[in-house]
């Protein structure tokens, strides 16, 4: 018998395949595929020459070598050697960007035997750490600090003042806390690792195989693959409104390292960036209007825009909703918005109205990778493209634009390009909105669940019944369970409340399980903590909490 290694598989039905190719070389009188050993056992009448049963493998795409070999160089379909000396070569993997999704995908891909080539433009880390994520957080942090000292549901008995805010110093915290965290979780891993080389510069598509790569010190270099993932991420899109172009508006990138805290900001946008710095600017001591084309978070269930706008407005932030700007002007240092509930002048204006792909220069044509009429790279469950051996994660893709959602994809592609094959389910996806009440959600809302022919029962509860909202003295918010019609199962939740984000990791793993609200309903809270309202609202679907003493069960 003759034992190979077959390497490429991703599915049992490779496996069949590559049986039915090495059962029609003359001798062979049986074979057996193992696909997740990556093994092939052919049996044969007598002596069979190597050469046909490696053939009839590389045609169909796939690299094979005989298990224990020790001599001669036996050729993969790409015309590339997987043994040459005796020693198996590494996978060759490029990896185009050094995001979330690239170093996840990066470093599982070193973990699994892989040699690595990790090219970046711009600066080592992406977005989440530079200039998303990490810079935001701490500024909304600073921005929420500064609110509760000048303003709190106890100020009858704790006396309350506006601090002074000294945005020099704050700006030195946060780029420092930047600028650590880069280097302990991305450049000084990447420095240690002799499996991965970093270049630096812009690489495009030569062909399926073949990088060309404009190198950041001059001058142009090749980058030869056997697997490429693709995770460039994405950058602002600029709306096209007249009068907009060549003026010193701001994306994320301005606003979160600004000098300065304007008097006077307009915001155009309607969801999580634009809302999260609008509020933190706000609360920091500028006068922010936000022009939304149609309401906060059109999107979602439009119970959330509701219960926003009135915290917003509550604060003293302005709301348009229903507005566009149909033109921008800016002259002497200030903004003039012209729309159609009037003119809006402000010191700076900030534009968050979505990302877009970072795709347009890769020139993924060359190698056959598809995309969308946005340019986003399509991609299946495996983060495989359309095209062999290219692999893609991340904000470049048609994914949800979230750094963990991008991490895991990197990581499930590093498996499938070097022979496994992990999918990434987004079926429980939980995500997060850092205003304050926080917008947290999961599943399916009321119409998703429409649109994909699901029934559903649905309760509301409102945060005056949940004794952790009721002794804060802030019960803005809501909690709201769809469950499926008749089972009962839960199929999502949305909750805006000043933890929402510390509660649905609960309600994720309730829908993994398959839970139903009367499962959810009967297990064991904590009193008094904020996700015991999942357990309230669970509750509604047969009682009225109402009624009920505290932490009843």
């Amino acid at each position: 018998m003759i034992q190979l290694n077959v390497e490429g598989m991703t599915c049992g039905s490779c496996a069949e395949h590559i049986k039915q190719a090495l059962e029609t070389v003359a001798g062979v009188r049986s074979a057996s595929v193992f696909y997740p050993q990556g093994l092939a056992a052919v049996v044969t009448d007598g002596d069979v020459s190597l050469g046909p049963l490696i053939a009839v493998v590389t045609a169909l795409g796939y690299r094979a070598r005989v298990v224990g070999s020790s001599t001669g160089t036996l050729v993969q379909a790409s015309g590339r050697q997987t043994l040459r000396a005796g020693r198996e070569q590494p996978v060759r993997v490029a990896v185009i960007g050094s995001g979330g999704a690239a170093m996840a995908g990066a470093l599982k891909a070193i973990e699994n035997g892989a040699n690595v080539t990790l090219i970046e433009r711009g600066t080592i880390g992406g977005t989440c750490v530079n200039t998303g994520c990490v810079p935001s957080k701490i500024m909304i942090r600073a921005a929420h600090i500064a609110h509760v000292r000048g303003e709190s549901p106890f100020d009858g008995g704790l006396s309350a003042a506006a601090p002074t805010v000294l945005r020099d110093r704050l700006l030195k915290q946060q780029q420092d806390r930047v600028d650590e965290l880069r280097y302990a979780k991305y450049e000084s891993i990447l420095d240690s690792s002799d499996a991965v080389k970093v270049i630096r510069g812009a690489a495009r598509f030569k062909d399926g195989h073949t990088l060309t790569v404009t190198l950041a010190e001059g001058g142009e270099g090749e980058v030869n693959f056997d697997r490429c993932l693709v995770a460039t991420g994405a950058r602002a899109t600029i709306p096209a409104i007249p009068g907009l172009d060549g003026t010193p508006y701001w994306t994320s990138t301005e606003a979160l390292v600004s000098e300065t805290i304007p008097e006077r900001l307009a915001v155009i946008g309607s969801s999580v960036v634009a809302l999260e710095l609008a509020q933190a600017f706000a609360r920091l001591g500028s006068q922010v209007t936000i022009l939304a084309r149609r309401t906060l978070f059109s999107g979602e269930d439009p119970a959330i825009g509701e219960a926003v706008t009135t915290a917003f407005r509550a604060e003293g932030i302005e709301v348009w909703t229903h507005t566009q700007a149909s033109a921008v002007s800016y002259a002497c240092g200030e903004f003039v918005l012209t729309t159609d509930k009037g003119e809006l002048r402000a010191n700076n204006l900030f534009i968050a109205t979505g990302r877009s792909p970072n795709t347009k220069d890769l020139h993924l044509e060359r190698a056959g990778v598809e995309q969308d009429q946005r340019g986003r790279i399509l991609i299946d469950q495996g983060m495989r493209t359309s095209a062999p051996n290219i692999y893609a994660a991340g904000d470049c893709t048609d994914q949800p634009q979230f750094v963990y959602v991008a991490a895991a994809a990197g990581t499930r592609a590093a498996i499938n390009m070097t022979g496994g094959d992990a999918k990434l389910d987004l079926d429980a996806m939980p995500a997060v909105v850092f205003t304050d009440p926080q917008v947290a959600t999961v599943g399916y809302s009321e119409a998703e669940a429409e649109r994909a022919g699901l029934a559903t029962d649905s309760r509301t509860l409102t945060l005056d019944n949940v004794p952790r909202a009721l002794v804060n003295f802030d019960t803005r918010g809501f909690i709201k369970l769809v469950a499926e019609a008749g089972s009962g199962r839960l199929l999502g939740v949305q909750a805006v409340a000043p933890d929402a984000g510390e509660i649905i990791q609960t309600a994720v793993i309730a829908i993994r399980a398959r839970m139903t609200v009367q499962d959810l309903a009967d297990q064991l809270f904590p009193y008094l903590t904020m996700v015991e309202g999942l357990k309230l609202a669970a509750q509604t679907f047969s009682k009225d909490v109402k009624q009920l003493s505290c932490c009843a069960g």
